[in-house]
């Protein structure tokens, strides 16, 4: 009715011509508009300029949201300084069927308007207009029309910042319980949602593989199979290693070379050694896979993963960079003995293929790498660097369980396992070295799957434990990355492809710092040793599990790493590790950073020539977007992949009853964290057709109390965990407070 009424519900957007003349006199301010996941009544807008001059502007309300969505770039005006409000922290989801109940939206939004402490209020500003829309075709659900035979029909977009978009079909009753893609047509101001069309069916909802391809499209994971272009820069098989292979390379086949890796792991990127050598010093080797040997740039090879920028590794499935001969076979360090079982495997496979010839030298372990090698003395103190393209045998690629399995054993003295305890009796004092210059070490619980044979269900669901040689590892790359990022910016000051993690601005520990409160314990954040030495020191004897809270906690104050070119920037600090330079060089299978880091070292040694691009800034640093771009997604794949197997897990098993620490406080709900899942949820107090509890929301402590109960931050609770798939598109895990009683 609204409709047919022609009711104004948005703002006129000002002319582009109008917007661009506001920005350029400062009346406007450009920006990235970002919704939020927990309120769709509210956004932020990164304003775009100087690094010093990025900031963020909160919009609240629907009609100061004025038709923006998601990544849009947007003008925006800055309301004064008394209409200026606190991010909201209340949860809020779009979950109304009447798609244009406004009244209700109002209601909603004085909610949102509750008294805030003054130093809380942060720049507040309504959108005037669109610069450049972002709109991609969107996966989700339909939400069908109760109104029999309707063509008009809400659908649902998987991710909850995009606003629904109301599609004309006839197709409703085919389409329902099927995951959908709509794309969006335009928005006009007398209506509450965007206007758009169904583009395709991808599949039924629930269904492992229509989920997985809905989670790929929806974090932009590049996942066609490599076409025949790119297949055809692949090097011709059966392959050998060739005399013009070894011109610039060292022959390090002797050496005692072997790889730790996570269980079941194909594409081994890294190999290390360690030996006394004569004049009683160590040598340490890092082996890295030269896969820049066999992507040459500006092929279609190299065009392919560069565009996909990273591999990503979902619960069940990896999508490679780069295609599975190079990853799996010919630039994988694996040793011999697992190169023979890969081509058993491979034999099995092409048996109906009639395979009938196998050249047996193309699985041994010979490999072309990269390597980095220290003399050292005992104190781990660094005498020598020296960088070598090389050949390498790998005389065992092991588990980090089997590794350490090797260190402790009181029986074991191979070549293989002295090199081995060398490494790790290093790598100690490196971790020492490190810490004490004011590295951090944070926190993130990482869940593995135990999955069924024969469904692929999972079956069991635990945190990762970490040995002792997953830090010796490690320990290594790291210093072979901090090495080489030195290398290279010495050899290219303008053209370095480096890694920084900015400081986070001191707001972001406002949460941890309060939280830290609540159990007597001081956090100090005025740099990163002492933010390092105060999570040191904060220990309590009653509460073991209350120093890891805080590490968790403070890896969600930090900023995002990226990579940048060394003459777009003179910031090149990496906080978290408190080092002065650093690169990747490590992972060249699974990155193209590495790759790009590798073809400078090759050209600062000799090794190889350069070519136009590699050296013009410009192109590095459109480059090091995309790549931050594509780091970015394919860690939103990857949690939104435990996401989802998590559910499954959770699926067949009923309501779980386990014990949970609170980690943030909301207005209307509690966030917890269960120890044993390495699961976050959140637990609500307000539920649709029940009475709403007295609740009551403290920020200083953080705490809320519902009705005469107060809960604060870090305090041990229990909670019923259950799936709930009442909504077929947007199943979750829900939580339920059990103790204390509420």
């Amino acid at each position: 009715k609204e409709i047919e009424s022609g009711k104004i519900i948005f703002p006129e957007h000002i002319p582009l011509s109008k917007l661009q003349q506001g920005i350029k006199s400062g009346i406007y301010l450009q920006g990235t508009y970002r919704a939020s996941r927990d309120n769709y009544l509210e956004a932020t807008v990164w304003v775009h300029g100087d690094a010093e001059e990025n900031k963020e502007i909160i919009i609240q309300g629907l009609k100061h949201l004025n038709r923006a969505v998601h990544e849009d770039i947007v003008a925006v005006e800055l309301l004064a300084r008394d209409e200026w409000v606190a991010p909201s922290s209340v949860v809020l989801q779009d979950d109304g069927q009447n798609e244009d109940d406004i009244e209700n939206e109002e209601e909603k939004e004085n909610i949102l308007k509750t008294a805030v402490n003054k130093d809380m209020l942060r720049p507040t500003g309504k959108v005037v207009g669109i610069i450049k829309r972002n709109w991609r075709p969107f996966c989700g659900m339909l939400s069908k029309s109760q109104i029999k035979e309707a063509r008009r029909h809400l659908f649902t977009p998987a991710d909850r910042r995009i606003p629904r978009i109301r599609i004309e079909t006839r197709q409703a009753d085919t389409l329902e319980g099927q995951r959908i893609v709509v794309a969006i047509d335009g928005w006009p101001r007398n209506s509450r949602y965007p206007n758009g069309h169904f583009v395709k069916n991808l599949g039924s909802a629930g269904d492992k593989e229509t989920e997985t391809e809905v989670l790929l499209l929806e974090h932009d994971v590049p996942h066609q199979p490599f076409s025949q272009g790119v297949l055809s820069f692949l090097p011709k098989m059966p392959w050998t290693i060739t005399e013009q292979d070894m011109k610039y390379r060292e022959d390090l086949r002797h050496l005692y070379v072997c790889s730790v890796d996570p269980p079941g792991c194909t594409d081994i990127d890294d190999a290390l050694h360690c030996r006394e050598v004569e004049n009683g010093n160590i040598e340490v080797g890092v082996h890295i896979a030269d896969v820049s040997h066999f992507i040459r740039p500006g092929n279609a090879l190299d065009e392919e993963s560069a565009k996909r920028g990273t591999t990503v590794y979902l619960c069940e499935k990896r999508i490679d960079m780069v295609p599975e001969l190079l990853s799996s076979n010919l630039c994988s360090l694996r040793s011999n003995v697992d190169r023979y079982m890969y081509m058993i495997h491979t034999l099995i496979l092409t048996r109906n293929s009639r395979c009938l010839y196998v050249d047996f030298n193309r699985f041994l372990s010979h490999r072309l790498a990269f390597s980095c090698i220290w003399e050292m003395n005992h104190k781990a103190e660094i005498l020598k660097t020296r960088f070598t393209k090389s050949i390498i045998n790998s005389k065992a690629s092991l588990t980090y369980a089997e590794a350490q399995m090797r260190i402790d054993s009181a029986t074991m003295n191979d070549d293989i396992t002295t090199s081995l305890r060398g490494l790790n009796k290093l790598a100690k004092i490196l971790k020492k070295k490190r810490i004490d210059n004011g590295a951090l070490t944070l926190s993130s619980p990482e869940v593995r799957f135990h999955m069924d044979s024969e469904t692929h269900d999972p079956i069991d669901l635990q945190t990762k434990e970490l040995k002792e040689t997953n830090s010796m590892v490690e320990e290594f790359m790291l210093l072979a990355n901090v090495s080489v990022a030195q290398k290279i910016y010495d050899e290219f000051p303008e053209f370095a492809l480096l890694r920084k993690h900015p400081a986070p601005p001191p707001s972001n520990y406002d949460i941890l710092v309060k939280a830290a409160k609540t159990k007597n314990l001081e956090i100090k954040t005025d740099s990163a040793k002492a933010l390092a030495e105060s999570l040191d020191k904060a220990e309590s004897p009653t509460f073991p599990y209350l120093n890891t809270l805080l590490r968790i906690l403070t890896t969600r104050c930090m900023m995002q790493a990226v990579y940048f070119c060394s003459g777009m920037d003179n910031d090149f600090h990496h906080y978290g590790l408190a080092s002065p330079i650093y690169t990747h060089f490590t992972s060249p299978i699974r990155r193209y950073a590495d790759i790009i880091v590798h073809r400078l070292l090759a050209v600062a040694i000799g090794a190889d020539s350069t070519y136009p691009e590699l050296t013009d800034k410009h192109k590095l640093a459109d480059m090091c977007k995309n790549l931050n771009y594509r780091h970015k997604m394919a860690q939103y794949a990857q949690r939104a992949s435990v996401a989802f197997h998590t559910q499954l897990f959770f699926k067949s098993k009923g309501v779980v009853n386990e014990d949970a620490y609170i980690l943030f406080v909301r207005k209307n709900a509690v966030v917890v964290l269960i120890p044993k899942y390495g699961l976050e949820g959140t637990v609500f107090f307000e539920e649709k057709g029940k009475p709403t509890p007295r609740l009551d929301y403290n920020n200083e402590v953080p705490s809320l109390t519902v009705e005469d109960t107060t809960l604060c931050v870090f305090d041990k609770v229990k909670v019923n965990i259950m799936l709930d798939a009442s909504n077929i598109q947007h199943q979750k895990i829900r939580m339920v407070l059990v103790e204390p009683k509420v």
